[in-house]
């Protein structure tokens, strides 16, 4: 090679062409654009979603009762507040319309493609790219390449059917909550079902959730629940008042809204700002109830049996089959307003009795009982393996669902060896079992955008995590989780839908853990390829000049704009 071939002839900071496609609309695809259209110079972005709008999992799950389980001033990114939310747990569409402002208000239309729905990517090891074929409605397939592929698919967006016998022979309306195909128009479901008898399977969030909202709408219904679960008080329940909040009842559920007055009120910045302060950093500071052998986690556990025993009073039976020996947090913890109070109404079944099969006309369980239904909802959950359902194949063709076999490894859940210039927003571990989500997802993000400078920067071909950082880190999360009350026997879908195993889902330490851990990105933990057959590692160094010396009224003091002062004592 010849020794001009050795260096850049361009600017040091002169950012070279570089091409990113981001999988997914939702909170973290949104995040994701809004972050490297910020501070990404010279990008070519496409985000592809497979679904006919933006949301991700609040565009598509439109079940009755659907809403965050979280705060709602809690469940926003950091730098796109909404201060007049109706309440105190946010219903899903407004969810959704807050995340289409934030397309709107960033301007990310023009990069968005709906219904394009990604089909296959695989990794060239000639070229550094990723080889895409992207599905468009009913279309034919077409193909796009990118320099950096980032998946933000969400954990909760593949739902599943349950493996139960006779399932296809119902001839009534049968539905799974994540694909709502309730009758069409304003309120028909609720004209059209007010005399039926629904079966509702479940005992997760969402059917939590739709319990209470179908009960006051429809004849009778049975729930049919095979396992125990903690119904949590409703978060910060006694403090609403001291935080502004009204509280109104109806239809058996219990919620926080908002009043004209609270919301004029929370438009004060500076007000709003503590408000929402204090709301998080109380979210933020349960996690050591999750941790075994914490004096707060018997606490609570006496305190939450004590409110469930309070609010199943009318049917003590219904709290024996529910309420667990395990621990709070075992299973995710939601608060479910109207939960237990809908199971103790007239019209309502509680059932813990297995289910032997789905028969033509209802559902039998093996007492040999059988009840007949109109319609079965299935609240039955999601693949939790984390496995694509399209091939995403990395460096010698391996492929992204034997890696994660018989668990996913990974690094940070950003990263895994063999896959190069490819990272994941919300993969595996990146839940948390208390505290923010969103600080997650925008350090995530932030983690990533700084791996795409880098990527750019420094003109390299590929940058791929080492194996020994991904077994360091799968070694560190198993360690972690035999001292918390996770690795308890319990059904979950942290654990992938067992009672025993690998907890997949969730951080291995708290909100504020994740948020300092991927704060300084160790570059040490990846190998690197450079571009253009060039082997020196100053490559990037260029020609010895900067694009403001070579741009004609450039600030060439620019340095004077970012004067870090430190304080005077």
């Amino acid at each position: 090679m010849p020794p001009s071939a050795l260096f850049g002839d361009s600017a040091i900071d002169a950012a070279r062409p570089i091409r990113v496609v981001v999988v997914g609309a939702g909170f973290s695809g949104i995040t994701t654009a809004i972050r490297l259209l910020q501070r990404v110079p010279n990008i070519k972005l496409t985000i592809y979603e497979a679904y006919a709008g933006v949301g991700g999992t609040w565009f598509s799950n439109k079940y009755p009762g659907i809403a965050c389980d979280i705060p709602s001033h809690c469940y926003q990114l950091s730098f796109f507040q909404k201060t007049d939310w109706s309440s105190f747990y946010a219903p899903g569409h407004e969810i959704q319309a807050y995340l289409q402002s934030a397309v709107d208000a960033y301007k990310l239309w023009p990069y968005i493609k709906l219904e394009h729905r990604l089909t296959n990517a695989i990794y060239s090891e000639e070229t550094g790219k990723w080889n895409l074929t992207i599905q468009y409605g009913n279309a034919e397939q077409f193909d796009d390449t990118a320099d950096i592929l980032i998946t933000a698919m969400g954990a909760l967006s593949r739902w599943k059917w349950p493996d139960i016998k006779g399932l296809d022979s119902f001839t009534g309306k049968i539905m799974h909550s994540a694909n709502w195909e309730a009758d069409k128009g304003e309120g028909a479901w609720e004209d059209s079902w007010k005399d039926k008898r629904v079966g509702v399977i479940g005992v997760g969030s969402s059917a939590i959730q739709i319990v209470p909202a179908l009960q006051p709408k429809v004849g009778h219904l049975i729930n049919y629940v095979r396992g125990k679960t903690w119904v949590s008080p409703t978060f910060l329940g006694n403090r609403a008042g001291e935080l502004g909040m009204g509280k109104t009842e109806s239809n058996c559920t219990s919620t926080y809204v908002f009043t004209d007055k609270d919301k004029e009120q929370y438009k004060d910045p500076m007000f709003y700002k503590e408000f929402r302060r204090d709301l998080e950093s109380d979210l933020n500071s349960i996690h050591v109830v999750t941790l075994k052998g914490n004096a707060l986690q018997e606490i609570g556990k006496a305190a939450f049996k004590e409110d469930m025993l309070q609010r199943l009073s009318a049917r003590p039976l219904i709290a024996e089959r529910l309420i667990p020996e395990f621990s709070p947090g075992c299973r995710r913890l939601t608060p479910g307003p109207g939960y237990l109070e809908a199971l103790c109404t007239d019209n309502v079944e509680f059932n813990s009795t297995e289910i032997k099969q789905i028969l033509p006309t209802g559902i039998e369980t093996v007492d040999g009982k059988v009840d007949e239904l109109d319609v079965i909802v299935c609240a039955t959950g999601f693949d939790t393996s984390y496995k694509p359902r399209f091939p995403i194949v990395g460096r010698g063709g391996v492929k992204l669902a034997d890696k994660y076999t018989p668990h996913a490894k990974h690094y940070l859940s950003v990263a895994i060896d063999g896959f190069p210039n490819w990272f994941q927003v919300m993969g595996p571990n990146s839940a948390v079992g208390s505290g923010s989500l969103l600080i997650v997802i925008e350090r995530q993000v932030d983690y990533i955008v700084e791996a795409t400078l880098k990527l750019q920067r420094e003109h390299l071909k590929s940058m791929e995590v080492k194996v020994e950082a991904v077994e360091d880190w799968d070694a560190y999360i198993e360690h972690h989780f035999k001292q918390t009350v996770f690795s308890e026997k319990c059904r979950s879908w942290y654990k992938q839908g067992g009672e025993e195993g690998r907890v997949v889902a969730l951080w291995p330490g708290s909100c504020l853990h994740a948020a300092r851990a991927l704060e300084h990105p160790r570059w040490e933990d990846y190998n690197y390829e450079y571009l253009e057959g060039h082997t020196n590692r100053f490559f990037w160094a260029g020609n010895g000049t900067t694009v403001a010396e070579e741009t004609a009224g450039a600030d060439k003091a620019w340095y004077l704009s970012e004067v870090d002062v430190p304080p005077l004592s």
